[in-house]
């Protein structure tokens, strides 16, 4: 049975003239649940970024642009501009993630949409935001990474830096953007007027470590790199076996309490594979045990 796609922002009309992850992941959300967004791309040879995304028929193409209709203007000539702006007056959104200067360079920036429609919400995204001494500079996942903090704590104990395995910045940041949309959406219902609606990846990045810069706010720990390991809770981890891996993520005082045998009398099968795989019981007892050692008495005791 195939799902119906949702109609929820069917009457929502979105000009995409982002690129790479970050502006598409962003039109993507707003995509995936009606809106109609038509994703604007430069002629052949005009964006020095073109293909940086793979193939147009790739899989990451493919990934990021779903459910978009497409069209091709070359916004940097006088056609090209006067045929967008008249885009504009029937859209409800523009996405972009230029740097800063490009989109008024370009005649796109928010005042020029605002003139033309008074209700258009203009998403902005980019690498360290809008303003400020890092205003021009490119924004990339890997380096948004290590400037909000993310690098230091994924990766082993003394690892040094490791970069996520996926573009949290990059995704994050379309996340937030997309968000910012919804919420001017709403507003503009109550004003009837759009705004400017801006995220970077730096921004989003920083968002995304909220547990560390609290514990570090209120407790004043710099939390570090953990591995597999929970932070304070244990026992969390991943361990080896004889066919694989387990991994291992429980919480609670039920947990202590089907350590110490309270439950086992009650859950025959569970008793069964206790028993049977013993070494399981001494790894949770062990784990723990390095766990609250190393938490200076600060952990969850079992």
């Amino acid at each position: 049975m195939t799902a119906e796609k949702s109609k929820a922002l069917a009457h929502i009309r979105v000009l995409d003239v982002s690129r790479v992850r970050a502006g598409p992941t962003c039109c993507r959300i707003l995509g995936d649940f009606g809106a109609d967004i038509i994703k604007i791309e430069a002629p052949p040879g005009v964006d020095p970024n073109e293909g940086i995304s793979g193939a147009r028929d790739g899989y990451d193409m493919i990934n990021l642009h779903r459910n978009k209709r497409s069209l091709t203007l070359n916004l940097k000539e006088r056609s090209g501009h006067e045929i967008f702006l008249r885009l504009v007056k029937d859209a409800d959104v523009v996405v972009e993630n230029f740097r800063p200067d490009v989109k008024d360079r370009m005649g796109i920036g928010y005042e020029a949409l605002s003139a033309v429609n008074p209700r258009i919400i203009l998403a902005s995204i980019s690498g360290f935001g809008q303003s400020g001494p890092y205003r021009m500079r490119a924004g990339f996942d890997q380096i948004a990474q290590g400037m909000g903090g993310l690098m230091w704590v994924t990766g082993m104990p003394g690892s040094g830096p490791m970069r996520a395995g996926i573009a949290v910045a990059d995704s994050s940041a379309g996340v937030y953007a997309a968000t910012g949309i919804l919420v001017a959406l709403a507003e503009r219902e109550q004003s009837g007027r759009g705004q400017w609606v801006q995220t970077s990846l730096l921004q989003a990045q920083i968002a995304m470590m909220d547990f560390q810069a609290a514990r570090y706010l209120v407790d004043g720990v710099a939390p570090g790199q953990a591995g597999n390991d929970h932070p304070y809770s244990t026992p969390m981890g991943v361990f080896p076996t004889a066919d694989g891996f387990i991994n291992i993520g429980v919480g609670g005082r039920i947990l202590s309490d089907f350590i110490a045998g309270d439950y086992l009398d009650d859950f025959l099968s569970i008793r069964f594979c206790w028993l049977r795989y013993g070494w399981l019981r001494t790894t949770l007892f062990r784990v723990s045990k390095r766990r609250y050692c190393k938490s200076g008495n600060g952990g969850n005791q079992l």
